[in-house]
């Protein structure tokens, strides 16, 4: 379906003629949801829900949101906010389910702190305290706007009239009204200057979700929807042409989670007139963590994501069922119950009103995948063995939706264990997302196992890219080449650096082969290819041994031609998970000539 050949006129022609609205099952129609959940989580969520009476709502005073303007972190406001969240979702679906008025006024307790948050954006998007007549609409705003729609709508008259209607009209004030009214969204659309990325998804599907459960007005609500759907336009460009996104599979999770939520509602509101999963292009998208899973329960972690994101339950199945396409409910997520953890209400609902069916495998990927706009290549030695080697290298460019730069990184995985890392996301503080981003290790290329040239790391900006050689995939062998000398700037000299990454399924256990063919411009000069790793590191005669037994790689090397040392990085923050300790193994060619090679061969301990 092409979003921009929708119309007011035709959005408005489609809402006369829908049916009632009803995304979800309520009242006595929720016995179903109760049943199908089972004893067991509808205990615990009871349980929880009467603990979470008696506790205090936490406090987020003008002092908590004021400290990313301070100091730059961030956590000490979003983590009180996320647990205030968390007890409404857990008090709202124990009432939806439960029904008998018991967790009611709790609810409203907790939902009447939330309407007099003085911002329902965060700190780091707001930076300040907003005034009321200019509302900040971010991610957090959004979503919190969506929350309570789902709330209102979930309990119905059980609330009282005068929370409804606040519900309504702040949510209206802070969010709908200015997504209508104002064109200043960074958001909104793709300019010269910005790419829109998974902020479009989030905000627009907020926003929009909302304003289907609560804007009685047809002319408005149609003006709302076909605003949303231009933007949307712009956010499916964000994806290559096999559906792969440069954000990688955690904003996958987020951003086009966020687009199916709204899909859902959309066809919900249309009686399915408007049907955004009804797209070949989308249905590529679907399939991203099926073809970006490196195995069981680890995933290509370019860019600002991380090995191991958390697919939520209720979107796989969701998207399982609409699309036909089972082996996303195989990718070894499971149902939990436990609503502690979120920063939406969409996802808690959606667990407990889509659950997975209750499956015993865990999808591994097929033996290749390629994304050849994005130049990514993900390799398999054996699908069927989740043990056996795996390879992740992509090309790109260094202007990418949450850029790092990264050109040319590769990640290696042995026995179920990263042995060669991208590290992914760094905390995400002020200094994270300002000019100093790229003195981050996780964001520099420091932190990639790409070359350092003349001293000189990778330069930022949509010019610093490589340039595709080959990539061929076979029974026996799957090889990537890229140009990418284009990454560096011209102070590093260069005239030619191709990488060719190869991994072989002849070799016994598989065998990846790295060559880094190397030529500057005037003369000679210093050239280091680098493997990064989390994992221990044994510095041998002609090779270097990175982890163990359970889990590592051998890396044979020329050692008349190369000099092998490491760079130790202690406790390298990240968001969302514990600090890790990366080494950097530095792999330097002795002499310093015009043209030259390091070439390294991986293969299991």
């Amino acid at each position: 379906m092409e979003l921009r050949r929708w119309n007011v006129k035709h959005v408005r022609m489609v809402l006369d003629s829908a049916p009632a609205f009803t995304p979800f099952p309520r009242g006595a129609d929720a016995a179903a949801v109760r049943s199908r959940v089972g004893d067991a989580a509808m205990g615990q969520l009871l349980a929880a829900a009467e603990a979470d009476i008696a506790e205090p709502i936490p406090a987020l005073p003008a002092e908590l949101y004021l400290e990313f303007q301070r100091n730059g972190r961030r956590e000490g406001y979003e983590d009180a906010q996320r647990k205030r969240r968390n007890m409404l979702y857990r008090l709202t679906l124990a009432e939806w389910l439960d029904g008998r008025g018991r967790f009611t006024a709790a609810v409203e307790n907790i939902a009447f702190a939330r309407l007099e948050e003085t911002n329902w954006a965060w700190p780091a998007h707001a930076r300040g305290l907003d005034f009321p007549d200019r509302p900040t609409v971010d991610l957090a705003a959004a979503m919190t706007g969506l929350d309570l729609a789902e709330l209102d709508y979930l309990l119905g008259d059980t609330l009282s009239p005068s929370l409804r209607a606040r519900l309504r009209s702040e949510t209206d004030r802070r969010t709908i009204s200015p997504f209508i009214e104002r064109n200043d969204h960074w958001w909104l659309h793709t300019t010269p200057a910005r790419q829109v990325n998974n902020w479009t998804a989030v905000c627009v599907a907020g926003v929009v979700g909302a304003a289907c459960y609560f804007e009685t007005d047809l002319d408005r609500l149609a003006e709302i929807i076909t605003r949303g759907l231009h933007s949307l336009a712009d956010y499916l460009e964000t994806f290559d042409s096999q559906g792969g996104s440069s954000e990688g599979p955690d904003y996958w999770s987020y951003g086009f989670g966020n687009f199916v939520v709204l899909a859902h509602l959309l066809a919900a509101r249309t009686g399915g007139a408007i049907d955004l999963l009804d797209n070949s292009q989308v249905r590529d998208i679907a399939q991203f963590p099926v073809r970006t899973v490196l195995t069981q329960g680890l995933w290509a972690s370019f860019s600002d994501s991380d090995s191991n994101p958390n697919f939520h339950p209720g979107l796989l199945s969701h998207l399982a069922d609409r699309l036909g396409l089972p082996a996303l409910t195989e990718l070894g997520m499971k149902n939990d119950f436990t609503v502690d953890h979120f920063n939406q209400f969409v996802w808690p609902l959606r667990q407990f009103a889509w659950p997975l069916p209750d499956k015993g495998v865990a999808f591994g990927g097929t033996a290749h995948d390629w994304y050849g706009d994005m130049a990514w290549m993900i390799s398999r030695l054996d699908p069927a063995d989740p043990d056996s080697l795996r390879l992740a290298v992509k090309g790109g460019h260094n202007d990418e939706m949450h850029n790092q730069n990264d050109v040319g990184s590769l990640i290696v995985v042995n026995k179920g264990r990263i042995v060669l890392t991208d590290p992914g996301r760094g905390r995400y503080s002020k200094a994270y997302f300002g000019p100093d981003r790229y003195q981050n290790i996780m964001a520099s290329s420091r932190g990639h196992s790409v070359p350092v040239v003349n001293g000189h790391e990778q330069d930022e900006g949509v010019e610093r890219a490589a340039s595709l050689v080959e990539h061929s995939h076979g029974a026996e062998r799957d090889v990537l080449t890229i140009d990418m000398a284009a990454a560096y700037p011209a102070a590093a000299g260069l005239s030619q650096l191709r990488r060719e990454v190869a991994l072989d399924r002849q070799a016994p256990g598989g065998r990846i082969t790295l060559s880094d063919d190397f030529a500057f411009a005037n003369g000679g000069g210093d050239f280091q290819s680098v493997l990064v790793t989390p994992l221990g590191v044994e510095i041998r005669a002609d090779e270097v041994r990175i982890g163990d037994g359970e889990g590592g790689v051998r890396v044979r090397f020329d050692p008349a031609r190369v000099a092998v040392g490491t760079d130790i990085h202690r406790g390298v923050e990240k968001q969302y998970a514990p600090s890790v300790d990366l080494t950097r193994v530095l792999f330097t060619a002795r002499e310093r000539p015009g043209r030259g090679a390091v070439t390294l061969e991986i293969t299991p301990l």
